[in-house]
């Protein structure tokens, strides 16, 4: 480990050793920090401040910092960095800075780097009940893609997995046992997390009647049917991503209808039905309560219906 007298950069090595074994992330993960955080120090090293030491790194520099972000284009398309970029770049500085603090050494704190806000970022997309439906029946289960599909929909919106972690599973994982009504499952999700998931009984239902037809000896529990040569091999992200469009478009519903639209229905569904966030959280897997905030409209606006239905001064004057 470095002094704490040591240049901010000389200690991006022991910050991402920090970030796989305190915090526990994947390599993948530890490279997109990594890559942020080169904003960073190549922006020091511009501004000759490659020398500067944490203790001496103020709020003044991370306001000019936050400037340089802002005044940042996308070379290719001649356009600013979009405000959920430039976040990215600070919440990697933000995390340097906790890294800091985790090993005593001097810097300001996390805190003191704020997000940039976007007025303009989107609502969260999510389906409803009715479209859910059209959407789950598109697939044309008289074949075996199609029943593949049609399981992967209806599991998707059971659980709210990520898409990565569908296409992980592999079918020893699935113990289907007579007269079961819905399954527990422990899967391993973003950061390497274990959490349960829960399919349901109708989910199960179409998972049952996919599998019943396989015949091949692949662990992958969903594989591409497809292959002319050799035995099927495992679906990617990229050919759920692509089935799934083509279902969006049969169903008539919104072209930017993905896989994650799915996550995010199963999510606004369970809070329109009165869930606790904190719970939702668990079935997400996130590890921060505010990343299952972004889910809170839902909750408004069901309060604010029971509010304008059931309180009573609405209904009378006072006295």
């Amino acid at each position: 480990m470095k002094r704490s007298n040591q240049p901010i950069p000389s200690y991006l090595n022991d910050f991402l050793d920090w970030l796989e074994i305190q915090k526990g992330l994947s390599s993948k993960t530890q490279e997109n920090y990594a890559r942020f955080l080169k904003k960073f120090l190549d922006w020091l090293k511009e501004n000759k401040m490659e020398e500067l030491k944490p203790h001496e790194l103020s709020s003044d520099h991370i306001w000019d910092y936050r400037v340089f972000l802002s005044r940042q284009s996308v070379s290719h398309l001649g356009r600013p960095l979009k405000k959920s970029t430039q976040n990215y770049y600070l919440i990697a500085l933000r995390s340097l800075l906790n890294f800091f603090a985790d090993k005593d050494i001097l810097s300001l704190p996390a805190e003191k780097i704020e997000l940039a806000r976007d007025k303009g970022d989107k609502q969260i997309r999510f389906l409803d009940l009715e479209q859910l439906e059209r959407l789950f029946s598109a697939p044309d289960i008289s074949k075996i893609q199609g029943l593949r599909d049609r399981a992967i929909l209806e599991i998707f919106f059971s659980t709210g997995m990520r898409i990565s972690e569908l296409t992980s599973l592999n079918r020893e994982q699935i113990k289907i046992k007579p007269n079961i009504t819905d399954l527990e499952l422990s899967i391993i999700g973003k950061g390497g997390r274990m959490r349960t998931v829960y399919i349901s009984e109708r989910a199960l239902s179409w998972l049952k009647k996919y599998l019943d037809l396989r015949e091949d000896k692949e662990k992958a529990l969903f594989v591409n049917h497809q292959i002319k040569k050799g035995v099927p091999k495992r679906l990617t992200n990229r050919s759920i991503e692509k089935s799934m469009k083509k279902y969006v478009i049969m169903a008539g519903l919104p072209l930017n209808t993905t896989p994650h639209v799915l996550r995010h229905s199963f999510s606004t569904d369970l809070l329109a039905q009165g869930v606790d966030i904190r719970i939702l959280q668990e079935f997400l897997g996130h590890k921060n309560i505010a990343a299952t905030q972004i889910y809170a409209h839902v909750t408004n606006k069901k309060l604010r219906e029971i509010h304008r239905k059931f309180h009573g001064g609405r209904k009378q004057k006072l006295l």
